[in-house]
């Protein structure tokens, strides 16, 4: 059994994804991944607040496994709870 393990690291903007192939040994964690991957590469600065595996939320010390797809996420542009609290408004004016 190879002691290296094929995961993806995905990343989104509004108008461009980046979704890299990489190899990494197994014992191998989040942090310890996205550190070496190629998207610090294409984008050196990007500061990452959260991270997923297949879209559960994951903390950086996770162990990845065989497959695994990494997904760093944006932060939220607005609160969902404020976004619902305005449409609410915006609903009663509108029923006036």
């Amino acid at each position: 059994m190879s002691d290296m393990l094929s995961i993806e690291v995905a990343y989104a903007l509004e108008d461009v994804q980046y979704l890299f192939s990489e190899k990494v040994k197994q014992g191998t964690t989040v942090i310890e991944a996205l550190n070496q991957s190629k998207l610090l590469v294409e984008l050196p600065g990007l500061v990452i607040d959260k991270v997923g595996i297949f879209g559960k939320l994951v903390s950086y010390d996770t162990v990845l496994r065989e497959g695994d797809r990494i997904e760093v996420y944006r932060p939220l542009k607005v609160d969902p709870r404020e976004r619902r609290r305005q449409k609410v408004e915006e609903e009663r004016k509108a029923a006036k």
